[in-house]
């Protein structure tokens, strides 16, 4: 399984996927890898290529709410067009990259944080710092869920 932070740490809440990615435990399950991808979107979609049992994505996402609310959801993958930015970090972009690169999308759990601010400037603003601890246990009780499948 990998785990992928993914944000920008210099505009503000949208560094909020590489801090849970930082403050992850770091004794794991050795079928886990965790990374911060920052917005390197394009290193994510060869990472992708190797053929994953699941993705879970820890990001920041706007337009969902109060600012700091944890929110756990599959993400879709949908099949279009959507433009890569080598220096945005998009997630149907890179998952449509993949797609153009002859790999598949695995299943994708989204564990998000509901942004204050994406304004120019390093740091969590108190809501979403508050919520990293959450983020980092939600993130625990996805990896425990998605290892206890492949289990069965």
């Amino acid at each position: 399984m990998l785990v992928a932070g993914i944000g920008n740490i210099f505009l503000g809440d949208d560094g909020f996927g590489p801090e849970v990615i930082r403050r992850l435990p770091p004794d794991r399950d050795p079928a886990v890898r965790v990374t911060d991808y920052g917005i390197r979107g394009l290193h994510l979609a060869y990472d992708l290529l190797d053929g994953w049992d699941a993705l879970v994505l820890v990001d920041a996402i706007p337009d969902r709410g109060e600012p700091g609310r944890v929110e756990v959801f599959r993400a879709e993958s949908r099949s279009g067009a959507a433009a890569f930015d080598g220096h945005a970090m998009h997630p149907e972009a890179v998952f449509e990259t993949v797609r153009a690169l002859g790999g598949t999308v695995p299943p994708t759990v989204v564990v998000g944080c509901q942004v204050g601010s994406v304004e120019e400037h390093m740091g969590l603003t108190d809501p979403v710092a508050a919520a990293v601890p959450a983020a980092v246990a939600a993130v625990g009780d996805v990896l425990a869920e998605l290892l206890a499948r492949q289990e069965v």
